[in-house]
């Protein structure tokens, strides 16, 4: 036995937790939001408020709830699987009953101190309990019909809800994520083929249904997939946001303006700027040196989360852990793609970096959750 391995061993179990803790996600997740509040500081013209000095605070919260949360055993969580996501089904509801009202969308819990945005809780809460559910379920089982109706049922529920509020970019990401876990869990191809089978008529479909009685999308949801296709349509109106975001990008160059020097968040031709545009503010201020140094970190974030689910012989642990790091890897690449016009614009904010509440806690929550598998794994 090591001097090293003696003492991990004669110390309280409280303090043994905390070495075994995953410390290079810790820093990494500080780095990500360490930019965040950089560039949330930036676009106030210089001033901790009204954005960077909340986030900090939320993020301080966040960190806390991590490590509260890593502490408790792991086969707590997977007991309270359902739970998590009954109770998130709970909130979604009470949205439809009487959520607060925001640019055109009701998506809000107004909690006094802070709004809650539900959807943001049930994409944890749904990984949870798939996770749990193949957990529990044979090998063997994992691809018959009758086992594969409960999962889809899992996902289309509260995918129903969040399309209803109206939040496409949530439910894209919760079916996406939920077909995810599915994959990793074992289920057999043939199942996704039939599901892309199904998307690409539901796409010819929605495109026929325009202007029709039958509508599948709203004009807002069209104008969106037009801006997309061609911005230079309406460049001042449905085509202004991805326009201005190109010039912000376009104009950082490969070093970018300096800190506080991106005209196009200074002087607000660039929309929502503190959150789904928030990177066209970096890489306008750091240029490709900075988006790019953005991205390096997301990606580690994602790979030690890979690395970590590997290492697990824990298999409700392993995926949720990679559930969670894949629904990350979903967060900054949709709105990566989006704000780069490589995908529709549809509202989905940059991790850690955006402001928002919701979304800075449930994702650190989530940490906590990895971080629980993590030291809870068996050795």
């Amino acid at each position: 036995m090591t001097y090293l391995e003696y003492n991990v061993k004669t110390v309280p179990t409280g303090w043994r937790k905390i070495l075994h803790l995953n410390w290079p996600l810790i820093v990494l997740l500080t780095a990500v939001a360490g930019i965040g509040f950089l560039m949330l500081y930036s676009v106030a013209g210089g001033s901790f408020s009204p954005w960077a000095e909340p986030q900090m605070k939320r993020f301080g919260l966040g960190l806390a709830l991590m490590f509260i949360v890593a502490m408790v055993p792991i086969w707590f969580w997977r007991n309270m699987a359902l739970v998590a996501y009954f109770g998130s089904l709970g909130l979604l509801v009470m949205v439809e009953l009487f959520g607060a009202v925001g640019m055109g969308a009701q998506r809000w819990i107004d909690l006094g101190f802070m709004r809650l945005q539900p959807s943001e809780v049930m994409k944890i809460a749904m990984v949870m309990l798939l996770a749990a559910y193949y957990d529990r379920l044979p090998l063997s089982r994992t691809s018959r019909p009758l086992w594969v109706l409960v999962p889809i049922l899992i996902i289309l529920v509260p995918t129903g809800l969040v399309l209803t509020q109206p939040d496409l970019g949530t439910a894209i990401l919760l079916m996406t994520a939920g077909g995810l876990m599915m994959f990793l869990a074992g289920v057999h191809w043939l199942y996704f083929a039939t599901v892309i089978s199904a998307g690409i008529g539901t796409i010819w479909a929605v495109f026929q249904s325009r202007g029709t009685d039958w509508q599948l999308l709203a004009d807002y949801q069209f104008r969106r997939i037009d801006t997309f296709l061609d911005p230079s349509q309406d460049p001042l109106g449905a085509g202004y946001h991805i326009t201005q975001a190109k010039i912000a990008m376009g104009s950082g160059g490969w070093t970018g303006r300096g800190f506080m020097q991106g005209t196009q968040s200074r002087l607000n031709f660039l929309p929502e700027k503190h959150t789904d545009f928030i990177f066209n503010t970096l890489a306008e201020e750091f240029g490709f040196v900075g988006g790019v140094s953005l991205l390096a970190l997301y990606v580690l974030i994602l790979v030690f989360c890979i690395v970590a689910a590997l290492q697990n012989r824990d298999r409700f642990s392993s995926l949720l852990i990679l559930g969670i790091g894949l629904t990350f890897f979903l967060f900054f690449a949709v709105n990566m793609s989006m704000v780069m016009g490589l995908a529709p614009v549809v509202g989905v904010p940059l991790p850690m970096v955006s402001y928002g509440g919701s979304a800075m806690l449930v994702l650190m929550l989530a940490f906590g959750l990895v971080q629980s598998a993590h030291i809870h794994r068996p050795r």
